[in-house]
Order: C-alpha cells, then structure tokens, then sequence
C-alpha cells in the first residue's frame, strides 16, 4: 500500500466528507495480514454483522471454517456447492424448508446460479482492514464504504466523473457479501473496472442502520477517484451545502 496515498486520502476525506464513516477494505493472501483472526461463531453466522468490528477498528482475516454461511462461503471464493434443495431455499421452499422468497421459482434460481462465477482464490485467507489502519504492506483488491445517501451521493458521482458510460456504477443481484466482495472482486480483474452499489439484500440489512448501503471500488479505480477529488464537484458550493449536512 502506498502510505502517501493513504494520508493523502485520509486529509480529502476530512476536507470534502467531514466526519463520514471512514470506508475499510479486503484483500486475499496466504498469510494473516497482520489482523487477528475472527472468532468461529456458532451456527449461521453473515459476515456482515463480523464486519462492524472492522468498521470500529478492528483488523479481522477469515479463512473458509470462519465463514459459518453457506452462502457466504461461495461468495467469498471457498466452495462451488450449496446446501441442498438451495433453489427451493432462495424461492419458494418446499416440505422440508421456508423459502427466503427472492426469486419467484426453484427453475429461476437454477438458472441464476449457472450464471454465477467462482472467485480465483482457493487457500487464500480474506482480510479486511480500516483504511486508517493499512500498512505498506497491506495489498487492497476494493475499497468498500458504508455510507448514507448524502456520502453515497458524492462517492456515486466521483466515481462517473472521468466516464462516457453512464453505467460505470452497477448493482448486481447478490448477498449482501456479494456485493462487497465478489462482484468487486471480478471488476479489479477487467480492464474497466466498475463500482458496485449494495447491500439491498433483506438478510444482511439488520446487520447495518436502516439509512447504510455500501459502495465498493476495485483499488486501481478508487486510486484515479482520489487523483480528481480537487478537481471535481467536490470544490464547488453545490457540494458544500451537502458536505455541511455530513458534519
């Protein structure tokens, strides 16, 4: 990581977003990353809810037997299976289960999941880290903040303000770690790379305060972003009526 970009950030953030969350970010390796290993919950567990540690300070890295969701698990990059009946889990149901109801039927889910892609990470351990805690050490592959509409306002913008294409900011269909990490994840490995928009997953949503979604960037992306914060609207006294309302 490079520490001058990280002060730098450190000192706009303050300067255009006032006292807004700071974001956190993730990356894969083979050793710990200097962050202490999250603890194995007990049954069903979503990351999300471990992730409130990180957001407060705390530097956690997870392997598979941490990540105690079966969904979770695959998003993340440590299995292609998914729990039996799991079509009829994320639909309907059936006689065995109550269906969650976010896809109308098992065919659909079927469907859904042929589409979906595996992370090339197998035998990596995940860390998440605050962005004010990273080192030189540290390799971020997304930069992920939970913000309120007026930060995720300026983030959205900052993000499409060197883009022809008015869909350089997309929302996949996903978990709520899905959203954070696997379709940010996909994106650093393009040559384009996207922001993702999330956590509208009603599972994850008790996780974060009813006004927090989260807006995640691949790191060579987020990297130009900071490169035009001075140059942006981000000067102007549009936004200075909205960065006063952050305060």
């Amino acid at each position: 990581m490079n520490i001058e970009l990280k002060e730098n950030f450190l000192v706009l953030w303050k300067k255009y977003f006032n006292n807004a969350e700071l974001p956190i970010v993730f990356y894969y390796t083979d050793g710990d990353g200097g962050a202490e290993w999250a603890e194995k919950t007990k049954g069903h567990s979503c990351i999300i809810c471990e992730l409130a540690k990180v957001r407060n300070g705390r530097s956690l890295v997870f392997n598979a037997e941490k990540v105690m969701c079966g969904g979770g698990k695959r998003y993340l990059g440590y299995t292609e299976k998914m729990r039996p009946g799991f079509e009829y889990f994320l639909s309907c149901g059936n006689d065995q289960m109550e269906g969650e109801r976010y896809i109308r039927t098992p065919e659909m889910v079927r469907e859904f999941m042929k589409i979906q892609r595996t992370l090339p990470v197998e035998g990596k351990n995940l860390v998440f880290k605050r962005w004010d805690n990273l080192s030189e050490k540290d390799t971020p592959e997304a930069v992920v903040f939970f913000a309120r509409p007026d930060v995720l306002s300026g983030l959205f913008t900052l993000a499409n303000f060197d883009q022809t294409d008015p869909n350089g900011t997309f929302t996949p269909f996903a978990a709520g770690c899905g959203s954070i990490v696997h379709y940010p994840y996909l994106e650093s490995l393009t040559d384009r790379p996207r922001a993702v928009i999330g956590l509208f997953d009603p599972s994850a949503r008790p996780c974060v305060p009813e006004d927090v979604l989260t807006f995640a960037v691949p790191m060579k992306r987020f990297e130009k972003m900071i490169g035009y914060m001075e140059e942006s609207f981000l000067i102007t006294d549009t936004w200075l009526a909205i960065r006063r309302r952050i305060g």
